[in-house]
């Protein structure tokens, strides 16, 4: 495969984004931020860059950062797992070779479970991280077709996990005849949740688990790498409310970024508000949107973001933040919202 770096590959046909409020994004760049969501003089705080492309943030029980990182190029090494260490600033490695996991997250048991992309021996699955740092394969295929290159994923208070299947890069030959979200039940059961989203990536609960966010975010193509006339679809951040039984109801759109680049990840605060990684060429960063789409904060990131959460107990008003090579965490106002507790 191409020597390629990474964060031009996994999605990016980034173009300017302006959002739907009024101006430019220029001018949204320089408008001050709701005080409410995160002060003034609040800095962004570099803690770890010598990685070749972080994702996947998510908080361990114990207060742990745990983010992916894949080589860049993407080829020079097998992807592994870091974790960060709150209270002594340390980053170490916990999986040498992650098997290409993308996005992560904890259950209520305290299993890390990640989305485990396809390119470079990527195990194309649903998995378990083992505690020393080996991987379990939980489900990797659909009606008997392999996932296309699992993504990113969220668990709800009944151990349910809903996870996305786009494909952006690498030459592994899709299976399956569309890119979905899929939810995993703790019972073993596979089911696709999701029929009107061309793409998928990010995803998240709101607050009281009633709702799944999506980030749909289509850059037209399957082999970035090589596919370079592709024509980008969709970008938009949508909302399904949550049936009883798991299924979900009529698509809201909350957000609609038009020709320009969505969504990667996104992590929610307990009042709700929708914290995204926005990769805009000219606009990138954290883009802090109520549950209707309207902007309340903008975080710039030092590289293009690809996903962030927040901490626990005195950490729960950080937020920590992966982009490019490195990671970052910034202080806000209002705590996190973790769905696997009630």
């Amino acid at each position: 495969m191409k020597r390629i770096l990474f964060c031009a590959v996994l999605f990016l046909l980034s173009t300017p984004w302006n959002a739907l409020q009024a101006g430019s994004g220029n001018d949204q760049e320089t408008r001050p931020n709701d005080p409410a969501i995160i002060a003034a003089d609040t800095q962004l705080e570099t803690l770890w860059e010598e990685g070749g492309f972080t994702e996947g943030a998510a908080v361990s029980p114990d207060g742990k950062i745990f983010f992916s990182d894949f080589g860049q190029p993407f080829d020079a090494r097998p992807a592994r797992i870091m974790a960060f260490d709150p209270t002594t600033g340390k980053t170490a490695v916990h999986s040498a070779d992650s098997k290409m996991a993308n996005g992560l997250m904890f259950d209520r048991q305290g299993r890390l479970i990640a989305c485990c992309a396809s390119p470079i021996g990527g195990a194309r699955a649903l998995v378990q991280v083992l505690a020393d740092g080996t991987i379990k394969t939980l489900v990797d295929r659909y009606q008997g077709k392999r996932f296309n290159s699992p993504n990113d994923l969220v668990i709800d208070r009944q151990g349910r996990i809903y996870f996305s299947d786009p494909k952006y890069v690498g030459p592994e030959k899709m299976e399956l005849p569309s890119m979905d979200v899929y939810r995993y039940d703790p019972n073993g059961k596979l089911h696709r949740v999701t029929h009107d989203i061309t793409k998928p990536n990010g995803v998240n609960l709101s607050p009281d688990g009633k709702t799944l966010y999506v980030a749909e975010t289509d850059n037209g193509t399957a082999q970035a790498e090589t596919d370079t006339d592709a024509k980008p679809g969709r970008m938009t951040l949508n909302a399904f409310p949550i049936k009883a039984d798991g299924s979900l109801g009529a698509k809201r759109v909350v957000v609609d970024f038009g020709k320009q680049t969505g969504i990667d990840g996104m992590t929610v605060d307990h009042r709700g508000n929708i914290y995204a990684a926005v990769r805009s060429a000219e606009r990138f960063g954290i883009v802090v949107f109520t549950a209707q789409g309207r902007e309340r904060a903008y975080i710039k990131t030092p590289q293009l973001p690809t996903n962030c959460c927040f901490g626990r107990g005195a950490d729960a008003k950080t937020l920590y933040i992966t982009a490019g090579n490195g990671f970052y965490r910034i202080s806000m106002m209002i705590a996190g919202t973790h769905s696997t507790r009630p």
